[in-house]
């Protein structure tokens, strides 16, 4: 049986993002989505998951980016005298790499985060993390241990399988093979991540897709992923989004693509290969 777990990254970055999550699943196949507890529009977020409720929700936690959820004087080592988590990816990992963030205060924050959602009436499914932090060994230790203190034992396996993601990315030209190359570098943590689910007791689908493809999901690609659904459990990645004005203004790199994402989850072709492949698409609740 091959059964497919399609979420949406990023739920609660901007009302517009949030819109065309909800259309992607009210209209179209998405299943999932994981929502940001420090995003601009959480509280938008938070109205529309109620209103939705066969949407499975997970948690999106974020260490880099935004203003962290712990008051700042009790992460004093991860975000600055004004509560802001590092600007980008980069910085967080030279901090993380050296010793200069404690893990005391990754695990506060990471708790801030999984209780402000459950505090706003959401259990979440499942944790996954903001730019796959939790690729990283010392993140990714915290990050199991947390979930499973917090009661959560579904995370996801962030591990694609590069054959798949060859099929998808080959025609891309450049931008493709720098998020193939990403997704070479994540595959290089997978006996770490399987040996800390083990230990923690987390599930994680049994394949991963839509790393390499970042960005690029348009129609004809999200029909060619499911083409390449092996049997057992997937997850795909998605960041389907409303380009608005607000989003420019957050800053994400990921623009006018969160709408050709959303435009393929409803596309009426991607549907019909989820049909005739016989693929049953499930959320991280149904997942055992």
């Amino acid at each position: 049986m091959k059964q497919v777990i399609l979420n949406a990254d990023d739920f609660g970055l901007t009302r517009g993002v949030n819109e065309g999550i909800i259309r992607a699943h009210r209209e179209g196949i998405l299943t999932s989505a994981t929502l940001m507890a420090n995003g601009p529009a959480f509280d938008d977020a938070i109205e529309r998951a109620k209103a939705n409720p066969k949407l499975g929700i997970g948690c999106h936690l974020v260490l880099s980016g935004g203003t962290a959820v712990a008051p700042g004087e009790k992460i004093r080592s991860l975000a600055g005298l004004d509560g802001t988590l590092p600007e980008s990816l980069a910085s967080l990992v030279v901090r993380v790499t050296s010793g200069s963030v404690r893990t005391d205060d990754i695990e506060t924050e990471l708790r801030a985060q999984i209780e402000k959602i459950r505090a706003a009436g959401i259990e979440p499914s499942h944790v996954d993390t903001h730019k796959h932090t939790h690729t990283h060994p010392r993140i990714m230790g915290v990050v199991a241990r947390v979930a499973r203190a917090c009661g959560i034992s579904r995370i996801r396996n962030p591990v694609e399988d590069l054959r798949d993601s060859w099929k998808t990315t080959r025609s891309d030209g450049l931008g493709g093979f720098l998020d193939l190359a990403a997704a070479c570098a994540v595959c290089s943590v997978g006996f770490q991540f399987r040996a800390l689910s083990r230990r923690y007791g987390l599930l994680s689908p049994d394949h991963f897709l839509g790393l390499a493809a970042t960005g690029r999901l348009n129609r004809a690609a999200l029909a060619r992923l499911m083409e390449a659904v092996a049997d057992g459990s997937t997850e795909i990645m998605l960041h389907p989004g409303i380009w608005d004005p607000a989003l420019e203004k957050v800053g994400s790199r990921l623009q006018h693509q969160r709408q050709t994402e959303m435009e393929a989850l409803l596309a009426p072709e991607v549907e019909r290969a989820v049909r005739e492949r016989g693929i049953r698409l499930i959320t991280y609740r149904e997942l055992n």
